[in-house]
């Protein structure tokens, strides 16, 4: 039961994962795309930063950036989570865990950027849909670490009592 719960979550992170990179990609060709019309109004602090996003608020580009830089990871956590959790043993899952937990760190750092542009305002809907799409994710990437560090615990408890 643990290692179909964990493979579903698996596949529901690789498509939402896919659907961050989809939407913060084309927030970050947007914004380099505007940069050079909407920036050179801007103040000399302001247009010294590379890349300006001209949507949303002063949150949008850690919180785009980190989005993207999760969903690259949590792409490939998924992919490789998906093989790890097919061969069920213990090497692979603490593998498959480790790099779970480290998915879901790097996307609770972007939901933390979400929550905090948010907490600001003033954004499209564009990046409404990132920021929603970015805290399912969190709360499904939790799930799938504790299904998977379940199903490592049920393959190490026959060696800690013994019963090999």
């Amino acid at each position: 039961m643990t290692k179909s719960a964990a493979l579903m979550l698996l596949f529901l992170n690789l498509f939402l994962y896919l659907i961050i990179i989809v939407i913060a990609s084309w927030a970050v060709n947007h914004a380099i795309e505007r940069t050079h019309e909407t920036a050179s109004v801007l103040a000399i602090p302001a247009r010294i930063f590379p890349m300006w996003f001209p949507m949303g608020n002063l949150a949008t580009g850690f919180f785009v950036i980190f989005s993207l830089i999760a969903g690259v990871v949590g792409i490939a956590t998924s992919v490789t989570g998906i093989g790890n959790v097919l061969q069920w043993d213990r090497a692979n899952l603490s593998a498959a865990a480790g790099s779970s937990l480290l998915s879901w760190a790097l996307t609770l750092l972007a939901m933390g950027f979400a929550c905090k542009e948010m907490d600001i305002g003033w954004t499209d809907a564009n990046l409404r849909t990132l920021e929603a799409v970015t805290i399912i994710a969190s709360a499904t990437q939790l799930f799938c670490t504790g299904a998977i560090h379940a199903g490592a615990a049920q393959d190490v408890e026959p060696f800690r009592t013994g019963r090999v």
